[in-house]
């Protein structure tokens, strides 16, 4: 069976107190790591890092992120022409982008100060599971 990236909608909630965001659809058992990625400024691309094993999730808590993702065909030596996908997160939906194993992405912020959360399902060092190609590797991009 083969796993796609998949967006996970927020539902939100809104009364005379506010907004509540929830994921009623999300099953966040698998996660064992959070963190955050502020990029200085939106010219930045972190391109291309991923993994065979590890699957990750991207939300966007403040601001927008452009996201684009490469199934890896070949782990030591991918093909250059292979297409990404290309998702836009924004902190006004919340939605949850999962990324399966066996991706690559580029991230890139869109509005200054953006800030993506990012949920994996491996504690650091638990596995070697990173893979990094140059940015310019997929030069068609």
């Amino acid at each position: 069976m083969i796993i796609i990236p998949t967006i996970i909608k927020s539902g939100v909630h809104n009364d005379e107190r506010g907004n509540l965001f929830y994921y009623n659809d999300f099953d966040a058992s698998s996660i064992k790591r959070v963190y955050f990625i502020k990029n200085q400024n939106t010219s930045i691309i972190r391109a291309w890092q991923g993994h065979k094993i590890e699957q990750r999730w991207f939300s966007a808590v403040t601001g927008s992120f452009k996201i684009l993702l490469i199934k890896i065909n070949n782990w030591e030596s991918p093909n250059q022409d292979l297409i990404p996908v290309e998702f836009i997160l924004n902190s006004n939906k919340l939605d949850i982008l999962h990324i399966p194993s066996g991706y690559i992405s580029s991230i890139q912020a869109i509005e200054g100060n953006s800030k993506l959360m990012v949920m994996a399902n491996y504690f650091l060092g638990e596995i070697n599971d990173e893979y990094k190609y140059p940015q310019k590797y997929f030069e068609k991009i």
